[in-house]
């Protein structure tokens, strides 16, 4: 089955980065638009982060990862990546990879079909 697979996840310190991957594998190329999202135990999904693959157009971030997370893709290995920077306890959660058909970034989880089975980031005080 084709979907996204996300790596990278693990446990850190506050303060600390880890840097997600999300490979699209068995696409012939990376979908328009793709997606970052988490999800806290007993919380909802949410939006962290969305690139778009096919223009010169700007990355959406959630206000409470802005200046701390990059996402970004790479063409030529069909994968999407999130750097996260200066991590908090609230930033821990379970982190899925998505892909969407939007013209341009998006952090609507209703703008998605495909999602990755996650990655788990823990993040300590």
């Amino acid at each position: 089955q084709v979907q996204p697979v996300e790596s990278g996840g693990g446990s850190v310190q506050a303060g600390g980065s880890l840097r997600l991957s999300c490979v699209l594998e068995g696409y012939m190329s990376l979908p328009k638009s793709t997606g970052w999202f988490r999800q806290a135990p007993g919380k909802g999904r949410e939006g962290v982060a969305s690139i778009y693959n096919r223009g010169d157009i700007r990355p959406l971030y959630a206000d409470s990862v802005k200046g701390r997370f990059t996402i970004s893709s790479d063409i030529v290995k069909n994968t999407v990546y999130l750097q996260m920077n200066s991590l908090k306890p609230e930033d821990t959660g379970t982190y899925y990879c998505a892909r969407s058909p939007a013209l341009g970034p998006t952090l609507d989880k209703d703008e998605y079909n495909d999602w990755g089975r996650g990655t788990q980031v823990t993040v300590s005080s």
